[in-house]
């Protein structure tokens, strides 16, 4: 009795400082769908066209392919709870700097230093995550990331509507002396100040800590986080083995194989770019200005997101709920067949778009099969892609070079996610269905590329890998 008693306080502490940890993911999800309820009252403050609000979107995710970059090498410098510390902060800066700007380049570089901030999260959790977790839990554990990376599109889709509502169904009205896009982008900062209390609460990663010649801390930490009866100077030596006489790795430990990086370095970049590739951020940061386009008003567009944001909800927990069990390949196969058709289809129903007056609108039938058409992808991309690719890449790297490998696979995501956000709005204009159709193709290419190149992690350990 007392040793399941002592398994049980282990795995819920480990649920804690997973969940802890993965807030950086949440302040991720946040930033990332905020603009969605912002993007017009921006565009009409500062009178600004579709390219430049492209930018301002889009700038933050080359600010966090910069974080993710260097993330990696901070965190085997600093450690990783430190230099999650130094992103909460970061964060939390540029939120008030992005709710007070006074003009659209001060803005852009406000929503750049935010995406630094980001991107060294989107590096830090995973790897944390999967450096505490015991392997039999270690897939639902790191399906933590995503599902806070969910939670915060939710809660900022629904903080959007809120403000949005109180404002008198429109951006632009003033709210306490600043416009209701101001304090949507100003409310970043609760999170961050969350992250940043959260991550000086939870304890350094075991590896870190042997990869630092900090034997004894890294016993103490393993000893809260490893199920009762195992050896714990067993699992100390374990990690000394894999790690003795490696330096601390840097760019140059990726470098091999006849591309200039080591095949499974190149794996996780394309993981990465194919996560980004189907478009699924196009829905989180432009969903209102697309329903917008087809004759529905600002509140009710934010709805409708807030709709997607819980589906997204129910397709993480469907997927946390399945990764250990079947597995991570057979759910990214079955959500990029899933997403092909759902885009294929969401392509065949905006071709039916017709323009009226320089408005554009959907006949009945059309925007009805729209809708489900966006959900359905969003639930698809939820119970597969957006949970396991998170997984993945904590996991598939040697230990060796596991942060410097994972910064890399981030910031390929980054500067993806930054290519499809950009390229939207133009995009969209020129043509929407073609757009859409574009997006259906990468995922019929994400289907083949999990089956030529995607093995199976699930229940090994991550000193097993490489």
């Amino acid at each position: 009795m007392a040793t399941q008693h002592t398994r049980q306080e282990n795995l819920g502490h480990v649920i804690f400082i997973a969940a802890a940890a993965a807030v950086g993911g949440f302040l991720f999800g946040y930033d990332s769908s905020v603009i969605n309820g912002a993007v017009v009252g921006i565009q009409n403050h500062f009178r600004v066209g579709s390219v430049e609000i492209g930018l301002v979107v889009a700038v933050a995710l080359l600010g966090s392919a910069v974080g993710a970059w260097f993330g990696g090498g901070f965190a085997d410098r600093w450690g990783r709870t430190r230099t999650m510390q130094i992103a909460a902060i970061i964060f939390a800066v540029s939120s008030v700097g992005q709710a007070l700007p006074f003009a659209i380049w001060d803005l852009t570089l406000w929503r750049a230093l935010a995406g630094i901030a980001i991107g060294m999260a989107s590096v830090l959790g995973p790897a944390y995550i999967a450096e505490v977790a015991p392997p039999a839990y270690r897939g639902r554990l790191g399906s933590f990331q995503q599902l806070a990376i969910v939670l915060g599109i939710a809660a900022s889709q629904l903080v959007n509507y809120v403000f949005v509502r109180l404002a008198g169904d429109n951006v632009n009205n003033e709210l306490w002396g600043l416009q209701a896009w101001q304090w949507m982008l100003g409310a970043c900062v609760v999170p961050a100040l969350l992250y940043l209390l959260f991550a000086s609460s939870i304890p350094e990663s075991p590896r870190y800590l042997v990869m630092a010649g900090r034997p004894k801390a890294a016993r103490k930490v393993l000893a809260e986080v490893e199920p009762a009866g195992v050896d714990l100077d067993a699992r100390v030596r374990e990690i000394q083995d894999v790690l003795k006489s490696e330096r601390r790795p840097t760019l140059r430990d990726l470098r091999g194989g006849a591309l200039g990086l080591l095949p499974i370095v190149w794996i996780g970049i394309a993981l990465s770019a194919f996560q980004q590739l189907v478009g699924i951020n196009v829905i989180f940061y432009y969903s209102s200005v697309l329903w917008q386009s087809v004759g529905i008003d600002q509140s009710q567009s934010l709805l409708i997101s807030f709709s997607s944001s819980v589906i997204n909800l129910i397709g993480t927990f469907i997927a946390i709920a399945l990764v250990d069990k079947i597995g991570r390949k057979p759910l990214l196969l079955m959500g990029s067949a899933g997403m092909a058709l759902s885009l294929g289809t969401a392509a065949w129903a905006f071709s039916a778009a017709r323009s009226v007056d320089g408005a554009v609108s959907l006949p009945g039938p059309q925007g009805a099969i729209a809708l489900v058409a966006a959900n359905l992808f969003v639930l698809f991309f939820a119970l597969s892609w957006g949970v396991v690719v998170w997984v993945l890449l904590g996991e598939m790297f040697p230990n060796r070079i596991r942060a410097a490998a994972l910064g890399v696979a981030a910031a390929a995501q980054w500067l993806t996610n930054w290519a499809i956000t950009v390229s939207f709005p133009a995009l969209s204009e020129w043509n929407l269905p073609l757009t859409y159709a574009m997006y259906a193709f990468f995922a019929v290419l994400s289907l083949l590329f999990v089956l030529k190149w995607i093995k199976e992690t699930k229940g090994r350990k991550l000193e097993e890998m490489g």
